[in-house]
């Protein structure tokens, strides 16, 4: 059996804010079985992930490019490749059977032949929580917060915890993390609405809205009087620089993303010197692929927590090929609230 596999590619290389219009619409055609000797799996698309770091490999040069596979350049014409949940509908590998669900490196496309040595994971069928979850707070998100909040802040109990971009994907979920842990919280985020969101149902102990502050350094002091112990950074720029001037002794920042940098090369963070040597504060940026050995661990913990309550996932969800391209953009707009998803077919 063929089909006509649609996919999105970028129409050029992006400089600044992207825009739907900087991607195309393609097809090909596909073929839904293996040829005899092959291990290749071909999956179908039920849910991508839309993440911000995409934009660094859409750009012409950007220093990430070589830093990882996942983060590795895309050039005009390219399939995207991203993380994503499917169900397999052919394979040639052992592992994987017709009909189960998987979740790991897929695309923004309909169906993704997966090769060998590619990530890709079998769903555990006995775990009753949303399919989307594995894409979500099971899964690359979830173990970027677990991982920045445990491995690299190294949090103890009553200590004072700052989150940036505190709605965004990763930040509701350091937020909570912080909150089982016994941390005093605060997030900020850019409308009224998150700001009540992150208190009202997620648990946060204060947030506020970083647009409506003229003086984050200020800002800052009045949420955190006796000062910050950990930062977990999303945003870089102006963010980390107030953070920094308003951090305890031996303070941690975690660095996991500077979307404020994505698309304007000139908002460079420049954090005072003195104070990171003086209060000896440890700046450390991470990857969550770097914690793959503490996964099942991960999965563990946060599932208790979903089952039992005291954890909630939030998730943006649009529908349809022909919405990722605007969905990627308004990442970049803050228009998401939590974990920005498109459902590409019915489960």
């Amino acid at each position: 059996m063929e089909v006509e596999n649609r996919y999105l590619t970028v129409k050029h290389h992006i400089h600044g804010l992207p825009s739907r219009l900087d991607f195309e619409l393609r097809s090909a055609p596909l073929t839904l079985t293996i040829p005899p000797g092959s291990e290749d799996v071909i999956v179908k698309n039920l849910f991508v992930s839309i993440d911000p770091y995409q934009i660094n490999r859409m750009k012409v040069h950007n220093s990430s490019q070589k830093t990882a596979d996942f983060a590795r350049q895309l050039h005009p014409g390219q399939r995207i490749d991203s993380f994503g949940v499917g169900r397999v509908v052919a394979s040639g590998n052992a592992e994987f059977k017709k009909d189960e669900l998987v979740v790991g490196l897929l695309g923004w496309e309909e169906y993704t032949a997966v090769r060998p040595g590619t990530m890709l994971t079998k769903i555990d069928s006995n775990m009753d929580f949303p399919l989307s979850y594995h894409v979500s707070i099971l899964g690359s998100s979830g173990l970027t917060a677990y991982a920045g909040f445990y491995e690299v802040c190294d949090p103890k109990e009553g200590e004072k915890v700052f989150v940036s971009a505190a709605c965004g994907s990763v930040g509701h979920l350091v937020g909570q993390f912080a909150k089982q842990s016994g941390c005093y919280v605060v997030g900020c985020a850019g409308s009224k609405k998150k700001v009540e969101l992150l208190k009202e149902k997620l648990g946060f102990d204060d947030a506020f809205n970083y647009k409506e502050e003229t003086d984050l350094r200020s800002a800052l002091k009045r949420y955190f009087p006796d000062g910050i112990d950990i930062y977990f950074d999303n945003v870089g720029a102006e963010m980390l620089e107030a953070a920094v001037a308003n951090m305890n002794a031996f303070g941690r920042v975690a660095l996991c993303g500077a979307i404020s940098q994505y698309t304007d090369a000139g908002k460079q963070a420049a954090p005072d010197m003195l104070d990171i040597i003086y209060k000896r504060i440890t700046i450390r940026g991470f990857l969550a692929y770097d914690h793959l050995s503490i996964y099942h661990d991960f999965v563990s913990a946060t599932s208790d927590h979903i089952r039992h309550g005291r954890m909630q996932s939030l998730e943006d969800v649009s529908h349809g090929l022909e919405s990722v391209p605007s969905a990627f953009a308004g990442l970049f707009r803050g228009d998401n609230v939590g974990k920005k998803l498109v459902q590409l077919a019915d489960i």
